[in-house]
């Protein structure tokens, strides 16, 4: 079945009688319109057949005399084929009744043919304008439902079974079982965190793990939209509300209707935006942009930021009633570096999702050394930068294991590579073993039962360790 093309400007025309044609022509030549006119309705359905692109409108006669198929036969034709085509019907006087039906078959309007043609034709166009612009809107409509449809399956991909969080840290454990706990509740949660560390899988959980998981997960990172939109994008606007508004949008809010809203640096926002966030999330209503009618939601906002925000509030950028409001839950994500023993197995995670995403690239092992580069390296961009080196380090090894010369520079250097102009392998895997339970305790507080749950080994493994650095200490 064909449909109608989203270009316009084109308008075809069947009549039988041709100073009607080049009358109603004129008038829409007038609009600006491009028109083509036909003597009979078969001949515009069978030039429609070959070329419908750009064609916003079709003007119809009913009565095209004898031997040839009615207007109404024409319109079947076009409502099979062209279900979204708006038709004009045209009519002579006593035949409003086959009209009246016409309109009934799908027609958008009729018109007498009279002396007053032009302008029916006027009122009419302008009738039809509107239905277009309504049939516009509903289209981009569609195109967002199914875009967040897709970023929904997206997502449920992203989890897979249960969350597809990986990890063995024991703070990421108790974080999930949070998450469970809240998924289904209808509060806000904020999640913080440094830049990378999966705010956005955290906030996908809460969605996914609980009752609105069939409803929309909208997104919006609040840090990429210039402040001058931030309130449209989130609220909508209505046409004319400012320059360029030219059509009715709706906002991320209106179209997490149902579900869930995933505000992702919500830190970075000016105070005005701040205060009309506030009313939706205490109210559940709010007006698009130049518009006065109060449109209710029932959305669940989860917002994330890596800001400090107790030191925003006290400098006045950010609103301590918001604060307040969005962290019924707070969820706080550890940096990666406070969670080394997680790295392996992301290691072993996203060589095995590339592998499968590309299968040129096949899922290699990487070698205890530079398994060993990546544990003593501080990723400051946390989970993404570690995904980003582990893709590169495949895609630019030679051998059947990804070595530490395979890794970014800045991985393999720093710390541990500027170690590497002397020493023996032995030597240089006792540096980076040392380091590694140093930073260990440091980020369990020298609890050594903490560090070595940090590190994903026994209290026993991790106390000869210590003992075979020379750094026993700590409780």
């Amino acid at each position: 079945m064909k449909q109608q093309p989203p270009s316009a400007n084109r308008v075809f025309i069947a009549d039988d009688q041709p100073e009607v044609l080049d009358l109603l022509a004129d008038k829409l030549r007038s609009r600006g319109k491009v028109v083509e006119a036909f003597p009979s309705g078969a001949r515009l359905t069978e030039r429609l057949a070959v070329d419908d692109d750009g064609v916003e409108l079709v003007v119809l006669d009913l009565d095209f005399g004898a031997g040839e198929p009615d207007g109404i036969e024409a319109l079947r034709r076009i409502k099979e084929q062209w279900p979204d085509m708006p038709v004009i019907i045209l009519t002579g006087k006593g035949s409003v009744d086959a009209a009246v039906d016409a309109v009934q078959q799908g027609a958008a309007d009729f018109i007498e043919k009279d002396l007053y043609v032009e302008d029916k034709l006027e009122l009419s166009m302008e009738k039809v304008e509107r239905m277009l612009q309504v049939l516009k809107e509903n289209t981009r409509l569609k195109a967002e439902n199914e875009e967040l449809g897709r970023d929904n399956v997206f997502y449920r991909t992203e989890l897979g079974k249960r969350y597809r969080i990986v990890s063995v840290s024991p703070q990421i454990q108790s974080i999930l079982e949070q998450v469970e706990q809240m998924a289904s509740i209808p509060r806000p949660v904020l999640v913080t965190g440094e830049r990378g560390v999966g705010k956005e899988l955290i906030a996908a959980a809460l969605h996914f793990g609980g009752d609105r998981a069939k409803r929309p997960f909208v997104t919006l990172n609040c840090a990429s939209v210039s402040e001058n939109l931030l309130s449209s994008e989130l609220f909508g606007h209505e046409k004319g509300a400012f320059t360029g508004a030219i059509e009715t949008r709706r906002g991320r809010f209106e179209n997490a209707d149902g579900g869930t809203l995933f505000l992702d640096e919500v830190g970075n926002t000016p105070v005005e935006f701040q205060k009309n966030v506030l009313r939706v999330i205490e109210y559940q209503e709010f007006e698009r942009i130049g518009g006065t009618r109060t449109i209710k939601v029932d959305v669940r906002v989860v917002a994330a930021t890596n800001a400090d925000l107790d030191k925003e509030i006290e400098e006045g950028r950010f609103r301590a009633d918001l604060y307040d409001r969005l962290r019924f839950t707070e969820i706080q994500l550890p940096a990666l570096r406070e969670r080394s023993g997680d790295i392996r197995p992301l290691v072993e995670f996203f060589s095995r999702e590339l592998s499968r995403e590309v299968p040129s690239i096949s899922h290699r092992e990487f070698s205890g050394e530079a398994i060993a580069a990546m544990e003593f390296y501080p990723w400051p961009g946390n989970v993404r930068e570690l995904k980003f080196a582990v893709e590169r380090a495949l895609c630019v090894a030679r051998e059947e294991r990804v070595g530490v010369g395979d890794l970014p520079p800045e991985v393999r250097g720093g710390d541990f590579g500027n170690q590497m102009s002397g020493g023996t392998f032995d030597e240089h895997m006792a540096a980076v073993e040392g380091g590694l339970l140093s930073r260990a305790l440091s980020a369990a507080g020298n609890s050594q039962k903490e560090a070595a749950s940090i590190l994903g080994l026994t209290y026993d493994r991790f106390r000869h360790l210590l003992r075979k650095h020379g750094a026993i200490g700590g409780s």
